[in-house]
Formats: structure tokens, C-alpha cells, sequence
């Protein structure tokens, strides 16, 4: 990789950071006691604001069904979340989330929070927010510029 590559170099950079990030992310989530992928679910339910079904959360994260009732069960023996029937059709089965699953969502942020700040620590206010909108400008992605 030489500075007449620069798009390597940046592909390089974030990859890095990618990798950065996922350490730190880890080893604030590990105290909580949850995996990242239980840590989405989590966070999938409570976008909702009834109690999503399975299936939802199945389309909404990109996954097989039997991937979420493996994270739900997991969860569930956590107290985080709780299988609870639908009030219109007894068959369908709705996640809904607990008090102790709202405290962990709680403590996630804060150990998310305090990742990302160890990864921003070097930047100034300015500069954070210039990331902040190169990053909300990657985001978009090609095709939804004006």
C-alpha cells in the first residue's frame, strides 16, 4: 500500500477501525454479560413500539427466524425479553421487553458510549463533527446525493 493508492488506504483505515471498534465494544459489552448479536436484538425490540413478532424481527435484522428464536431464547433466560401471545390471534407470539431488559439497554449505550469514546478520545469537538457528517455522507451512499 503506497500514498498513490490512496482509495487502499482508506479501505485499509477503516477496516482498522472497524476492527478497533469491535474490540472496544467488546470488552465494555462483556461486564453486561451479552453477546453483540443479542445486544442487536435487543435493540430491535425496542424500536418497536408493540411488541414485535418474530417474523418482524427475522426481516428487520436480515436473518433466518431459527437465528432469532435462538437469540429470544437466550435473552429470554436472561429476563431481558419475554414471548407473550398476541392480543388479536393467541397463535402468533410477540417479543415484548422486561424492566431488566430496559436496564440493559440502559447500561449497552453507556458501555457503547464509553467504546466510542475511547476510540474519539484524540479528536476535538470540530473535528468530531466533521467525521460525524463524512460519516452521515458515507451513509447515504452512492446514488443519494442531490
Amino acid at each position: 500500500m503506497t500514498a498513490s493508492d490512496p482509495s487502499g488506504q482508506l479501505a485499509e483505515q477503516l477496516l482498522r477501525l472497524t476492527r478497533r471498534l469491535h474490540r472496544a465494544q467488546k470488552r465494555y459489552l462483556d461486564p453486561v454479560g451479552i453477546t453483540p448479536a443479542q445486544s442487536r436484538l435487543l435493540r430491535t425490540v425496542a424500536q418497536y413500539e408493540e411488541p414485535p413478532r418474530m417474523a418482524d424481527l427475522a426481516q428487520r435484522l436480515e436473518v433466518v427466524p431459527r437465528a432469532v428464536t435462538t437469540l429470544v431464547d437466550a435473552l429470554e433466560a436472561n429476563g431481558a425479553v419475554r414471548r407473550v401471545p398476541d392480543p388479536t390471534n393467541r397463535r402468533v407470539i410477540r417479543i415484548e421487553l422486561t424492566e431488566a431488559g430496559r436496564a440493559t439497554l440502559r447500561e449497552l449505550r453507556e458501555a457503547r458510549r464509553a467504546a466510542v469514546e475511547d476510540i474519539l478520545a484524540p479528536l476535538s469537538a470540530q473535528q468530531r463533527d466533521t467525521l460525524g457528517s463524512l460519516l452521515t455522507e458515507l451513509m447515504r451512499g452512492p446514488g443519494h446525493h442531490l
